[in-house]
């Protein structure tokens, strides 16, 4: 959380043209008010200031805490506004997103929010466990092509290129591949690829998710994976901060762990961060959830990364949370299975 809130401080301190910001929830914390303060900041500066945050992720955010950066001339726009969105038959159509970008050439991703649960000045026991990533290079490209996409979709407004602004140049070794994925991307490419790899995946394949809710297909392919002998991991936090998909993800986690797969729980607090490790070749960092919400329904953006030097960084990482977790699910009595599958039968909406 410290790490991050440095970034992101450096990121709108530093931007020079434009500060392009998407995300799901947007707090009425300490956190969300110092960000709106250094974004107003920057817009009074005539630094070009969009805010585009979902309208149920950030619903009991009103407009008093953005009125700072309204008055200095920024802009906050709600992704499908609750009211509006039911007759637009869109309703169930989130913007689950989360991109902080600076001049086209900066970004920050991953699962943070702007909120104290995710970040801070200093550091608390009670922050959540999240996963950000920061890249410079030809890659930014793709996430400033999806936020401008998001905002014409939510406004009907196309923001121009700046005619000084130049393709980014190539900073560094690591090999990333850009994948949006919701209802405006054809053919559920995020879906399709972590299905992909797992079915082919020959040494390991590790899940770091605060959800895990997967649809019939993919519970079947990690159990599969697990039984040819492939070191399937899944790690979700002991409790998560919504109760009812604890419920509805320990019959797939059971499913994992019959076939022979290794079910971890977090167990210091909440974990909100999204990962996937395939081998040693392929890795998947983002918004997205192990759930069906966020594979088939929300709109999400990940990376795929192919180059060894991050794959190996976020391996490191994610043996940090497995050091700290509890190994095994127990198998369920007659009312808590009861319970769980009252509660998958709602699935998809979880």
């Amino acid at each position: 959380g410290q790490q991050t809130y440095s970034g992101l401080i450096d990121v709108i301190d530093s931007a020079t043209r434009s500060l392009h910001i998407t995300v799901f929830i947007f707090g009425k914390d300490e956190m969300a008010r110092d960000i709106v303060a250094r974004l107003a900041k920057r817009a009074a500066e005539g630094i070009d200031v969009r805010v585009l945050i979902d309208s149920v992720g950030s619903f009991w955010t009103r407009k008093e805490v953005v009125e700072p950066l309204l008055r200095a001339s920024g802009r906050v726009v709600r992704f499908l506004p609750v009211l509006s969105a039911p007759l637009r038959g869109r309703a169930n159509l989130r913007n689950h997103r989360k991109i902080i970008l600076a001049d086209d050439a900066r970004v920050i991703a991953g699962g943070i929010n702007i909120a104290s649960n995710y970040f801070g000045p200093t550091d608390d026991p009670q922050r959540w466990q999240d996963l950000a990533f920061y890249i410079e290079g030809p890659a930014t490209h793709s996430f400033a092509e999806i936020f401008r996409s998001d905002w014409a979709f939510a406004t009907g407004e196309r923001i121009a290129i700046s005619e000084d602004a130049h393709p980014p140049q190539a900073t560094g070794n690591a090999v990333i591949q850009v994948v949006p994925a919701g209802p405006d991307v054809r053919d559920d490419p995020l879906y399709v690829a972590i299905l992909s790899a797992i079915f082919t995946a020959t040494s390991r394949v590790w899940i770091v998710s605060p959800y895990f809710i997967p649809n019939d297909t993919l519970a079947q392919a990690l159990a599969l994976a697990a039984r040819r002998g492939v070191d399937v991991r899944i790690l979700v936090p002991k409790r998560s901060n919504h109760r009812l998909t604890d419920f509805a993800r320990d019959t797939y986690l059971r499913q994992v762990q019959e076939s022979g797969g290794i079910i971890q729980h977090y167990v210091p607090g909440m974990m909100h961060a999204k990962a996937v490790l395939v081998d040693d070749s392929f890795a998947v960092i983002g918004s997205a959830n192990f759930d069906m919400r966020s594979l088939f329904l929300s709109f999400e953006v990940a990376a795929f990364v192919y180059s060894r030097s991050e794959i190996d960084s976020l391996e490191d990482w994610m043996e940090t949370l497995m050091r700290r977790s509890e190994i095994g699910i127990e198998e369920a009595g007659f009312a808590r299975e009861m319970v769980e599958s009252a509660v998958r039968l709602f699935a998809t909406q979880l």
